[in-house]
């Protein structure tokens, strides 16, 4: 086995620094979204209607990217989309009206999925040079960057949104041109994808297999955006004090990032299809009994086995769909979005049919559904 060469790992400490970065601006965005609703004075229909506007400019930019992400463009197309994100997030600060900020918001979702594609292709890529799992680390990288820029955004929450907006866009986008000269060798030539006589991964069968991949992103992330809107929700419900609502979520998180760290090891041992199907089911048992046990105890308990079960399965899919290619990684990442961002609704609305405790059984559902195909979609996918 060769040893993995200084390039390959300066591309790794590189694409480290992106998913930091996407993680850290994404969670500024979502953070103060209360004070950008305020500066502009929109009621709950506006916000909803900017929300809509990221989410259809984030699905434009995913295909977008998808259909133009090269090797060779690889390298622009991360530098460009992290300026543009950068600077959209500015705008999104200086927004004091619906139309200005419906502008910048879908400005903000295009260049987020632009960037968002190119980022996980080359992570593929560098991956595939490595010739071990080293995907699960670069998502935790974005998991710690989720919490640094939440973090941020709770210590400045008396500073105007403008104002962090603006800092936190010239320090990514200054970040961005500094990377230059070293994120031009990502466009290098890639080397045999698994060492120790793997071979490369082989290519994606068939489209079924393809749309197989991109339903279980879509079931994953559904219950990424279930713990987003509805873990805080589900404690207060349960008589936890606000601290402790707002913990369920941190919790989550902090234990999907754990995950992922320890991901690409044990998918190093014992295979993708294996780890994401144990994790798979281990999600399912503790948001059940999070669930159902109604206690405040059990509740964050089983968000943060949800987390920590859930954790390895999206950066597997993507890793298997880099076999088709940067278009397969956009089809299964923009159809992940849609899971993440229409599932927090289908779960309101079945809380207003039922409760919400049944309705948050969905995501349990669907992560007992992972595991059940997670070896059909996720065969001869292990580097």
């Amino acid at each position: 086995m060769s040893a993995v060469s200084a390039a390959d790992r300066h591309s790794r400490a590189l694409l480290t620094g992106y998913f930091l970065g996407l993680g850290a601006i994404m969670a500024v965005w979502g953070a103060r979204m209360p004070a950008v609703q305020q500066a502009a004075h929109l009621g709950t229909a506006g916000l909803a209607l900017v929300l809509l506007a990221a989410a259809v400019g984030m699905v434009a930019g995913l295909q977008l990217g998808g259909r133009y992400a090269r090797p060779a463009r690889l390298p622009a197309q991360l530098t460009s989309g992290s300026i543009a994100l950068a600077g959209c997030l500015v705008l999104v600060g200086q927004g004091e009206s619906l139309s200005a900020l419906l502008l910048a918001a879908l400005a903000f979702g295009l260049a987020h999925g632009v960037l968002d594609v190119a980022a996980n292709t080359a992570a593929v890529r560098c991956q595939n040079a490595f010739g071990r799992p080293i995907m699960s680390g670069l998502h935790a990288a974005y998991s710690l960057g989720a919490l640094a820029g939440a973090a941020l955004a709770a210590l400045t929450a008396q500073a105007p949104h403008s104002t962090l907006f603006t800092a936190t866009g010239a320090l990514l986008a200054g970040a961005a041109v500094a990377a230059v000269p070293v994120t031009r060798s990502l466009s290098g030539a890639e080397r045999p994808a698994m060492r120790a006589g793997a071979g490369k991964l082989p290519l994606l069968s068939s489209p079924g297999k393809l749309w197989l991949l991109a339903a279980l992103a879509a079931a994953s992330l559904l219950g990424e955006g279930a713990a987003a809107d509805w873990a805080a929700v589900h404690l207060h419900t349960l008589g936890a004090p606000t601290a402790a609502s707002a913990t369920a979520f941190a919790l989550y998180s902090a234990a999907m990032a754990a995950g992922r760290l320890t991901g690409d090891r044990l998918t190093a041992a014992f295979g993708a299809p294996t780890v994401v199907r144990a994790g798979a089911l281990l999600a399912t048992a503790g948001l059940t009994i999070g669930v159902i046990g109604n206690s405040t105890p059990l509740a964050l308990t089983g968000w943060a086995v949800f987390g920590l079960g859930l954790s390895t399965t999206v950066p597997s899919l993507i890793t298997a769909a880099g076999a088709g290619g940067a278009k397969a990684v956009a089809t299964v990442t923009a159809t992940g979005y849609l899971g993440l961002l229409a599932g927090p609704a289908l779960i309101g609305a079945l809380a207003s049919a039922t409760t919400l405790p049944t309705a948050l059984l969905l995501p349990a559902l669907l992560a007992a559904a992972v595991a059940v195909l997670a070896h059909r979609a996720l065969e001869n996918t292990t580097p």
